[in-house]
């Protein structure tokens, strides 16, 4: 009886000192930016480049491009600045594709969900439902919905196509529009057409404000990045005469692009923090 009572005694004894110590945060998943850029890839119109992959075409063309313009200028601070330049350029044009098919989606979504909720409430199940997309739905989302049937016809899981169909999508709204679907198959309810109704009125509303707002801001970011581009364009234009850029070649003016380049990139990061609407993450992935 001594023994369990000072074993109790220990345990207790061992939980208070515990107690005064708070546990460690967890740490961030190394991976999660690789989804992120998966994501990015996914609604650019490039699902099956993976992120390793996009990421080799990046350093390569700015080494192909470091190595022309040395070649042809012979002033290697110019040359790392122009490559530096090319290894960006994949990722701008990839992610501006992915705003510009987000900005599609969010425009058609509402009615997607019309035709959603027309079906549900037409008595059709909830696989045939989503199916009606596939012909009567908006254009940009037909391909991703007549894949959906493929797979549900293949597998006859609703479960699986569901996640095929959100992985297709990497649309936060997607997401959203799935697991009620998912959790209206699994557990039932008479809410899903409520839900998607209600959905679908916020996302007029907010397509509503976010138009206000980019046509009143758009023309001061489309400014803000010629200003970033014009002395990079009027460099390259110097580049064009070797004679012209040799003052680049000494450590003074190698200080002086390194500080152009780290001033255009702040001022371009800051542009794209201040300038950029809110975007809703996938919290649902």
């Amino acid at each position: 009886m001594g023994v369990v009572a000072g074993l109790l005694l220990g345990a207790g004894l061992c939980l208070v000192w515990f107690s005064f110590f708070e546990p460690e945060p967890a740490r961030p998943d190394r991976s999660r930016w690789t989804d992120r850029l998966q994501d990015v890839l996914t609604r650019s119109g490039s699902p099956s480049v993976s992120p390793a992959a996009f990421l080799s075409v990046c350093a390569g063309l700015g080494l192909v491009v470091v190595l022309v313009v040395l070649a042809a200028t012979a002033v290697a601070p110019v040359a790392i600045a122009f490559g530096a330049i090319a290894a960006i350029l994949p990722w701008l044009v990839v992610s501006s594709r992915a705003r510009t098919r987000t900005a599609r989606l969010r425009e058609v979504w509402p009615d997607a969900i019309d035709a959603l909720v027309s079906a549900v409430r037409a008595g059709r199940s909830l696989a045939e439902a989503i199916g009606t997309l596939a012909e009567r739905g908006p254009e940009s989302v037909r391909p991703e919905f007549r894949r959906f049937v493929a797979d549900h016809r293949a597998t006859g899981n609703l479960s699986i196509s569901l996640d095929r169909l959100k992985a297709r999508l990497a649309d936060p709204v997607a997401d959203r529009i799935v697991e009620a679907l998912r959790l209206t198959s699994e557990v039932g309810g008479s809410d899903l057409t409520r839900l998607l109704r209600a959905l679908a009125h916020m996302l007029r509303e907010d397509q509503r404000t976010r138009g206000e707002l980019v046509a009143r801001q758009s023309w001061t970011v489309n400014g803000a990045r010629l200003a970033v581009a014009a002395p990079w364009v009027v460099l390259a234009l110097l580049a064009a005469r070797p004679e012209a850029v040799q003052s680049y070649q000494s450590t003074t003016g190698a200080v002086v692009l390194a500080t152009g380049a780290a001033t255009s990139a702040l001022a371009y990061w800051l542009m794209v923090r201040l300038g950029r609407l809110p975007e809703e993450a996938r919290v649902l992935r």
